[in-house]
C-alpha cells in the first residue's frame, strides 16, 4: 500500500508539471491572446481517460478535456511514442474551434499511462470572419477549419505538409505556426517531466497514487455534498438572443441532491437555435462540473475525484446539447456562463453559504485592420474592461475579475503592451461607477473604457456575446449586476449602439469603442449591507 507522504508528494509534482507547462506556453507563445491574455489551459490525464491534474488556467477547457481524449482515444486507439495529436472538433470533444487541443502520450514499461494535454484559443481559425467568432454562422462550417482527431506526426516527425495545409486555412499562419508550436512544445515539456517521475517513483507506485488520490478527492467532495438540504430544486437563466429571430432564451436546471450525490438535469433547457450560442456536448459537461466546483472547498483537488458525486443528464437537440453541424463558436462563454448560473441558482436553494452571485456575462470584439506603423493586418481581441464577479458570503464581488466560465484565468494584460503592438490608445480604463448588484455583499463592479482606434483606415469590428439585456444574476435575495451598454462614437457620426452580435461592423480611423461593461450579481439582502460598506464605495465614486 502506497503511503501518505508519497501520495502527496506525487499528488504535487504532477500539479507543478502542470503549472510548469502553463509557463512554458505563456512564455513561447506568439499572439497576444495566449502570451498577454492567458487563453489557454493544461490537463494530465491517464490511460483511463481521467483527469489527474490540471493548473489554475481556464475552467471551461479543463473540464472538457477528459471527453476530448476519449474521442481521441476512440479514434488512435494504440498511440506510440514521438506521436503528437490535434483536435478542435466540438462534436469530438472540443469546445470550440478556436480552441486547438494538442495531445502527446506518456509511457511507461512500453504501455500507456498518460495524456499530456494543451488546449489553446488560437486568435484565427479561417471560417467567414476575422478572429473566430461569427455571429451570422447558421452552420458549424462557416465558423472554421474543423479538425477531427489527428495525428500531428509521422514516425516521430511533425508532419509539414499537414501544418502546411493547416496554417493556409487562418487568417495569420505565421500565429498559428508559433502558438501550435508552443502548445506542443509544452506538452512535450509535460511528457519529459512525467517521464521523471516515472522513473524516479516506478509506475505501480504512481498507479496506486493516482488511485488513492481520486478516491480521497472523492471522499472529500462527498463529505461536502453530504451537508447539503436534501431536495429537488430548481434554477433558470436567460440569454438576450441568438442573434437572429430568438429572444429570451431559457436554461433549465433540475437538480436533485440526496445525501453525497447530486444529479443535474437540463433536458428542459430551451430547444438549439440558429445562432452560435449553442452548446456541444463535452463543453456542458464542462459547464456542469465548473457549477459543481464552484460549490465545494477551495482547496480540494480538482481531478476526476472530485465529480463522482455529479450525474448529468442532458437532451440532444437542446440549447445545451446541439445536434452536430449546429453552430457553437460563443460556447465556451454563452451558454456555459448561464448552465453555471442556472445550477447555482438552483443549489443556493440547498447550501446558500456556498452560492455566490452571478459573473458578468461575456461581450467581445475582435478588430480587423492595418497598422499604419508597419502596413501589416492585425487582428485584436478585446480582453480589457472584463465584467464584475459575483459577490458571496465571503464579501464583496472582484472588479473586472471577468466571467463565471473562466473564474479569473484570462487576464485583460498590459494596456501599454497593446498599445505598443497595435494601433490603439486606451484614453480611459476604469470601474464603472454604480454598475455592481446590490447586496449585503455587492458584486465587483465593471468597467468603463474609451478605446481610440488609429489604425489606416476602416477597421472592422465583430461583436459576439450577451449580457445588453440581462445582466448577471443577484443571489440569495441580492440584486443583478448592471447590464453592458457599447457604443461606437465614429468622427463626424452619431453615437452608435453596438449589439452583442454584430458582423463587420465599420471604425473609421479615429472612432472611439466606449465600452461599459456589466457588474457582478450581488449576495444576500441589501438592506443587511453594513453602512461602513456603502460609506466606502461612495467615497470611493463607486456608488
Amino acid at each position: 500500500m502506497t503511503d501518505p507522504i508519497t501520495i502527496a508528494v506525487l499528488q504535487n509534482r504532477l500539479n507543478a508539471i502542470a503549472e510548469e507547462m502553463g509557463e512554458a506556453m505563456l512564455r513561447t507563445a506568439y499572439s497576444q491572446i495566449l502570451n498577454s491574455s492567458r487563453d489557454f489551459s493544461i490537463a494530465l490525464v491517464d490511460a483511463q481517460c481521467r483527469l489527474v491534474a490540471q493548473a489554475d488556467h481556464i475552467p471551461v477547457h479543463v473540464g472538457a478535456m477528459a471527453w476530448a481524449v476519449k474521442a481521441l482515444a476512440a479514434r488512435f486507439p494504440d498511440p506510440r511514442p514521438g506521436d503528437v495529436y490535434l483536435l478542435n472538433d466540438p462534436y469530438r470533444g472540443g469546445s470550440h474551434l478556436p480552441d486547438l487541443t494538442v495531445f502527446v502520450p506518456v509511457f511507461a514499461d512500453g504501455a500507456l499511462m498518460f495524456w499530456s494535454v494543451v488546449r489553446a484559443h488560437h486568435s484565427d481559425i479561417g471560417g467567414a470572419t476575422h478572429g473566430a467568432y461569427n455571429p451570422a454562422a447558421t452552420e458549424i462550417w462557416h465558423e472554421g477549419l474543423r479538425l477531427p482527431p489527428v495525428r500531428l506526426t509521422e514516425n516521430g516527425v511533425l508532419r509539414e505538409d499537414l501544418l502546411e495545409m493547416l496554417a493556409l486555412n487562418v487568417r495569420h499562419p505565421r500565429d498559428f505556426r508559433g502558438d501550435l508550436a508552443a502548445q506542443i512544445g509544452s506538452a512535450r515539456l509535460g511528457e519529459v517531466r512525467l517521464s521523471s517521475v516515472i522513473a524516479e517513483f516506478g509506475a505501480a507506485t504512481l498507479s496506486a497514487s493516482i488511485e488513492a488520490m481520486l478516491d480521497a478527492t472523492e471522499r472529500y467532495s462527498r463529505d461536502i455534498v453530504a451537508g447539503w438540504a436534501d431536495g429537488v430544486y430548481y434554477g433558470e437563466a436567460v440569454l438576450d438572443d441568438d442573434g437572429f429571430d430568438r429572444k429570451d432564451i431559457v436554461i433549465r436546471a433540475r437538480v436533485t441532491k440526496a445525501g453525497s450525490d447530486v444529479t443535474v438535469d437540463l433536458t428542459e433547457s430551451d430547444p438549439q437555435v440558429t445562432g452560435f450560442i449553442n452548446s456541444s456536448h463535452a463543453n456542458t459537461q464542462s459547464a456542469v462540473a465548473i457549477a459543481f466546483a464552484f460549490l465545494l472547498d477551495p482547496d480540494i483537488t480538482k481531478n476526476e475525484g472530485a465529480f463522482r458525486p455529479l450525474t448529468v443528464k442532458l437532451k440532444e437537440g437542446t440549447i445545451v446539447w446541439a445536434r452536430e453541424g449546429a453552430p457553437v463558436t460563443m460556447c465556451t462563454s454563452h451558454c456555459s456562463n448561464e448552465v453555471i448560473e442556472a445550477i447555482i441558482v438552483a443549489l443556493s436553494q440547498a447550501c446558500p453559504e456556498r452560492a455566490m452571485g452571478g459573473w458578468g456575462r461575456r461581450l467581445r470584439i475582435a478588430l480587423n485592420g492595418t497598422d499604419p506603423r508597419t502596413g501589416r493586418r492585425f487582428i485584436w481581441h478585446m480582453f480589457q474592461a472584463r465584467p464584475g464577479g459575483g459577490g458571496s458570503v465571503a464579501g464583496d464581488g472582484y472588479s473586472t475579475i471577468g466571467e463565471w466560465h473562466s473564474a479569473g484565468g484570462i487576464k485583460f494584460g498590459s494596456i501599454e503592451v497593446a498599445e505598443t503592438r497595435f494601433p490603439l490608445v486606451f484614453e480611459t480604463h476604469e470601474y464603472r461607477r454604480g454598475s455592481a448588484g446590490d447586496g449585503q455583499f455587492r458584486g465587483g463592479y465593471g468597467g468603463d473604457m474609451r478605446l481610440r482606434i488609429e489604425a489606416a483606415g476602416t477597421t472592422m469590428a465583430n461583436t459576439a456575446g450577451e449580457g445588453v439585456v440581462h445582466g448577471a444574476r443577484g443571489m440569495c435575495g441580492g440584486c443583478d449586476g448592471t447590464p453592458h451598454d457599447y457604443t461606437l462614437l465614429a468622427p463626424n457620426a452619431e453615437p452608435r449602439k453596438l449589439k452583442s452580435k454584430e458582423v463587420n461592423v465599420p471604425v473609421p480611423t479615429g472612432s472611439v469603442i466606449h465600452v461599459l461593461s456589466g457588474g457582478g450579481g450581488g449576495w444576500g439582502d441589501p438592506a443587511s449591507r453594513d453602512d461602513a460598506a456603502r460609506a466606502a464605495d461612495a467615497k470611493a465614486g463607486l456608488a
